[in-house]
C-alpha cells in the first residue's frame, strides 16, 4: 500500500536520505558539517542559498558538491559587471528560415543554478533573478515559461569591502531561504584539504545519491511535518521581535516567518520527529532571519554589532512554549 506523506515523515527514510547527501559533500568538504546540514534543510525546504564569505573557502566548492550529489540538471553562471540578464533568462530571436520567433532558454533554465559571484554583476542584471526565484518561472514578451522542478538557486558572494561587488537590494535578500557562511578549516581539516588537493580529488567524482523526484518527494512530506499552533506563535514573537528592535531598521517580512516555519520541518524531519519543536525553531533562526534584517543607521555607524548578535539578543527574549518537547 502507498505511504501517506505524514506516514513517509514518521519512518527514518527521510533522515537517512539526508543523512546520505550530507555524508556525500563532506566526502570533499571536510569539517563543515553543519554548513553543509543547513545546505540540505535550504534545498529540501524548496529555497535558495546564498553563501557568503571571503574569497578561497570553498563557497564555489560546497555549491558545486551539493549540484554534484543531485541527479539532476544543473548549470554556473559566473556573474561579471558586463553580464546581461538575458545571459541569465534566455532571448527570443528570429529565426529567418523558419520566420517563425524562437526562445532560447538561458541557464536559469535548471534544477540546482549555481550563481557564482552574484555580487558582482550590476544591479540591473542581478534584477534579472527576482521573478525566478519568487514564483519558478520567467516572463518572457508576455509568455510565462516555468523553470524545473526542484528548483533552487545556489548564490556565493564576497563581502560588501571587497573591490568591484555591488550589494544584493533587501528585495533581493529576503528571496534566500538561508545565508551561511563557510569560515576557516580547522587545523586537521585544513590538512585533509591538502592532502585531497594533492590526490586529484574534486567534486567531479561526486556521485548522485538522490534523484531530482527523491528531492520533490522530501520536500512534500517535510511540508506534512505538524507545526503545533504553540509553535507558529513562538516563530511569529520571534518575528515581531525583530520588528520591535531598537537597533534594526528593517525588521524580518511575513515571507521570512514562513521561511523560518518551512526550515524547522525540515530540520525536524531530518531528525526523524513528524512534528516541530522550539529547539527547532530555535536551530534555525539565525541563518534564516539575520540576512532579512538591516542596522539601523546610528548602530551601523558604531559599530561592534552584527546582524547575527541582534537576532540572537531577540530570540533570547523570547519565551519558548512550555509544551515544545511534545509537539503540541
Amino acid at each position: 500500500m502507498r505511504e501517506s506523506l505524514q506516514d513517509q515523515v514518521n519512518t527514518p527514510a527521510f533522515a537517512a536520505s539526508f543523512r546520505s547527501l550530507v555524508e556525500n559533500i563532506e566526502r570533499i568538504i571536510v569539517g563543515k558539517t553543519e554548513v553543509i546540514e543547513l545546505a540540505a534543510v535550504c534545498l529540501f525546504a524548496q529555497g535558495h542559498l546564498l553563501i557568503e564569505d571571503v574569497p578561497g573557502v570553498g563557497k564555489t566548492a560546497l555549491a558545486r558538491c551539493l549540484a554534484h550529489s543531485i541527479h539532476s540538471d544543473w548549470k554556473r553562471i559566473q556573474f561579471t559587471p558586463d553580464l546581461l540578464p538575458s545571459d541569465i533568462t534566455g532571448v527570443t530571436w528570429y529565426n529567418q528560415r523558419t520566420g517563425d520567433f524562437t526562445f532560447r532558454p538561458g541557464p536559469i533554465f535548471a534544477s540546482i543554478v549555481l550563481c557564482d559571484e552574484v555580487n558582482r554583476a550590476s544591479p540591473k542584471t542581478q534584477s534579472a533573478l527576482l521573478e525566478v526565484m519568487e514564483e519558478h518561472q520567467v516572463t518572457e514578451d508576455g509568455q510565462p515559461r516555468p523553470v524545473p522542478r526542484p528548483f533552487m538557486v545556489v548564490a556565493t558572494q564576497n563581502p560588501l569591502d571587497m573591490d568591484g561587488t555591488f550589494p544584493l537590494p533587501e528585495a533581493q535578500l529576503d528571496r534566500f531561504l538561508l545565508r551561511l557562511g563557510v569560515g576557516y578549516p580547522d587545523e586537521p581539516a585544513e590538512i585533509s584539504i591538502l592532502r585531497h588537493g594533492l590526490d586529484g580529488r574534486f567534486d567531479e567524482e561526486l556521485s548522485p545519491v538522490l534523484s531530482a523526484a527523491d528531492v520533490v518527494r522530501m520536500a512534500r512530506a517535510a511540508r506534512a511535518v505538524h507545526v503545533s499552533e504553540a509553535v507558529q506563535r513562538y516563530v511569529v514573537q520571534i518575528i515581531a521581535g525583530t520588528r520591535r528592535a531598537a537597533e534594526l531598521r528593517l525588521g524580518v517580512s511575513p515571507r521570512g516567518s514562513l521561511a523560518l516555519m518551512r526550515a524547522a520541518q525540515v530540520w525536524a524531519a531530518a531528525q526523524g520527529r513528524s512534528f516541530v519543536t522550539a529547539d527547532d525553531v530555535h536551530h534555525m533562526t539565525v541563518p534564516v532571519l539575520s540576512h532579512r534584517v538591516r542596522l539601523a543607521p546610528d548602530v551601523e555607524l558604531q559599530g561592534g554589532t552584527s546582524t547575527d548578535a541582534v537576532i540572537r539578543r531577540v530570540l533570547s527574549s523570547v519565551d519558548a512554549p512550555r509544551d515544545w518537547a511534545r509537539g503540541r
